[in-house]
């Protein structure tokens, strides 16, 4: 029991390593708000085009929903990050990463979008039509609200996944939390700051996983 302590609890470890650690954190706090900042209002232009009465746009933005939804997103971030020097197009670790999920995650963000729309009914956007304001007025003041509180949960649920997918930028080695944690092992030959990092991903997580929860009771509930 001592040894199984000291591989994954050693606090000293823990302790030394953290600074590492926080400074992964840091980017990875920052490719969160980049990739999900992008991702929302990339989603929703997509949600909007997939409903557009303009049969080419409708189909286009289906076929681009469809197809990023089912790429797994770690080929995508390789392919990106590896494949398009090849074609002249090198990126950034930073920016590779950004591209690959903004492909990925403006297709989810699309479908949930996409179900928050329909389920307002036409009515409210022609009587909002009807009082004069745009097409672009009565989406942003009207349809987008209740659409967006229809779905709410499961928009929160997204993003959850998305930070957690963010872990995968480890692979073209951008140094966010995973990827700090991973070498603090590999330099101290012990997984605590493994161990460490699952504990600050959880720290960051539970909260909004608890409020999602809590939301969707009180949706039940009435």
């Amino acid at each position: 029991m001592q040894d199984f302590i000291e591989l994954f609890f050693n606090l000293d470890i823990m302790a030394q390593t953290l600074p590492l650690l926080l400074k992964g954190f840091w980017v990875t706090l920052q490719l969160c708000a980049v990739v999900i900042g992008l991702g929302l209002a990339g989603g929703l232009a997509l949600a909007v085009a997939a409903l557009s009465p303009s049969r080419w746009l409708r189909w286009s933005a289906i076929g681009f929903i469809d197809f990023f939804r089912a790429l797994p997103p770690l080929v995508l971030l390789v392919f990106v990050f590896s494949g398009l020097p090849f074609a002249g197009l090198e990126l950034s670790p930073f920016m590779a990463v950004v591209v690959a999920f903004l492909l990925n995650n403006s297709a989810y963000y699309a479908e949930v979008f996409r179900a928050g729309l329909r389920s307002v009914p036409g009515g409210q956007a022609e009587a909002a039509r009807a009082t004069g304001l745009s097409p672009t007025q009565t989406l942003a003041s009207v349809v987008l609200p209740q659409a967006v509180r229809n779905v709410l949960p499961d928009l929160l649920s997204n993003t959850v996944e998305v930070v957690k997918l963010t872990s995968l930028a480890s692979v073209v080695s951008l140094s966010e939390l995973l990827y700090a944690a991973n070498m603090a092992r590999s330099v101290t030959y012990n997984s605590s700051p493994l161990v460490l990092a699952a504990l600050i991903y959880l720290a960051l997580l539970w909260p909004l996983v608890r409020l999602i929860s809590r939301y969707q009771r009180g949706l039940a509930a009435h």
